[in-house]
This record gives structure tokens, sequence and C-alpha cells, in this order.
């Protein structure tokens, strides 16, 4: 990458998550009260609500498309990129992992730091994940529901099995209920004078491999528990806009545009 690169203009991607089942991301457990859950979701202290942090969602997004592409490196030879993939499994210590590369498109979008001083394998990251708040509508809807055990949630009883006595262990999990939607916002950079792999007006690679993941996570689950059924979710995109680098030195005076045509909006068309 050119020490030089500016930033070129800066894509919003915003719509819901809408919980499909039950989802349970960790939170702390300090304060918690004797007779609570045994595992809690995570809230925000302020208003109390239940959330689901850009870090656990950034993060599947990312697992799941290594898992996904294995071994992934930018030749230069063949003029893009090539994919070895083992079985979608966790290649050996000391191989490539598809992103850890700054030369590979999962390089550039996540970003990399460097490994052993190799200085070259950097990589800005381009994707921002805000937090995704519950939306005023589903907290509306769950604070009047009649059937919660704690503000806003559920909890589920399950209960382990002892192989060897067959005594049950009970247990208490927390849950956001299912049909619970919360409000997300991707935030793609583009950058000027890109490496090889990445033409400058080249958006539609990012917006495929951010789709790529959005359906992964779709297919898998967020969150904890998932094996179990939790954290089946559905991404419904309601708006693309893109803000240019005039944008942000000509305030007030430069619009933002409006993206209609991306591959957001037939995938994942908001209903």
């Amino acid at each position: 990458m050119s020490k030089n690169t500016k930033i070129k203009s800066k894509i919003f991607i915003k719509g819901t998550i809408r919980a499909e089942t039950g989802l349970h991301i960790g939170g702390s457990s300090t304060g918690l009260s004797i007779g609570g859950a045994d595992a809690i979701v995570v809230r925000n202290p302020i208003n109390n609500q239940p959330y689901i942090p850009g870090s656990s969602l950034r993060g599947k997004m990312r697992s799941l498309l290594e898992r996904m592409r294995g071994d992934e490196k930018f030749n230069p030879q063949e003029g893009g990129f090539s994919i070895s993939v083992k079985g979608g499994k966790v290649l050996a210590e000391g191989e490539v992992l598809a992103g850890t590369d700054g030369n590979s498109l999962l390089g550039q979008l996540f970003g990399t730091s460097s490994d052993k001083g190799n200085t070259t394998a950097k990589s800005p990251t381009r994707l921002i994940v805000r937090d995704a708040a519950l939306t005023d509508e589903s907290y509306k809807t769950l604070f009047k529901a009649p059937n919660t055990d704690m503000p806003l949630t559920e909890v589920k009883t399950e209960v382990a099995i002892d192989r060897i006595t067959s005594s049950a262990n009970p247990r208490q999990i927390e849950r956001v209920p299912e049909g619970s939607t919360f409000q997300f916002e991707f935030i793609l950079t583009l950058l000027e004078n890109e490496d090889p792999g990445i033409q400058n007006d080249d958006r539609d690679k990012f917006f495929k491999l951010i789709a790529e993941a959005m359906t992964l996570v779709q297919d898998d689950y967020i969150g904890g528990h998932g094996s179990r059924g939790y954290g089946k979710v559905s991404f419904h995109v309601n708006e693309v806009t893109q803000r240019s680098s005039a944008y942000y030195m000509n305030l007030p005076n430069t619009p933002e545009e409006q993206i209609e045509t991306c591959i957001f909006f037939d995938l994942f068309k908001a209903s």
C-alpha cells in the first residue's frame, strides 16, 4: 500500500438484524443477584437494554470468511487472488490464513498487523462494524411483553445430564427473545491509489465479500450455544449511502449519495 494513500469515500450500509431464535451474547456477571440466570446477556449499562457488540459480529464475519476461504493470497502473476481451501479447516501453525496477509482481499477489508517485523503484510482496516442497539419497536414490544423473566429478556432452563450417574444439573440461560430486532451499521472505507489487487473504483469486490460474510452468519449463528439452537439471525438492509472526500472537505454543501443498485438490496432487502 502506498504511504500516501488517501480516503476516497466512506460507504454506510444500514439495516436491521432479526433474531430468528433466542439470542445469547454473554455479559458481565457483576452485580448479578441470587436467584438470577446462570449466564446473562450483555447490556448497555445506561439504559439496561441488550445489544449485539460490534466486536462479536465483526469477529464472526471474519472467522467464517477465513474458514470458508482457507489460504488466500494475491498472485500478481495471475492478476488476481488464488484460494487454496483445505477442507474449510483452520490451517496448521505457520501457514497463512485468509485475511492475515495484507495483500489478500480479506486482509484488505479487515486489516492486518505486522507479523514478526514483516511490514509489507500490514494493512489498515476498511470495515467498521458498529454496536447494534435494540430497535425502538422491539424495546416497546419487549417492555410490554407479559412473559419475560428479566427486563426485556427470557430465561431458558436447560438440563445437563451426567453420562455416568445420569444426574440432572439444571442451568438457566438468559436470552433475547425470538423476533427481536437490532439496528446495524457497517462503514466501508474506500481508498485512493489502492494496491494492485483492488481497483480504485471497484467497490463491488468489497460489497461481495461483505455480502458473503452476512450470508455465512445467517447460515451459522451469533453468540453462544449455537449448536443448541441459539443465535440464528437474518439481515435486512434499508439503505446504502456514500460520502465522498468532498463531502467532508466542503461541509455542509455536498450532498450524500444514495447507492440504489448493489448486491445488498438483492440479497438482504428489508421486508
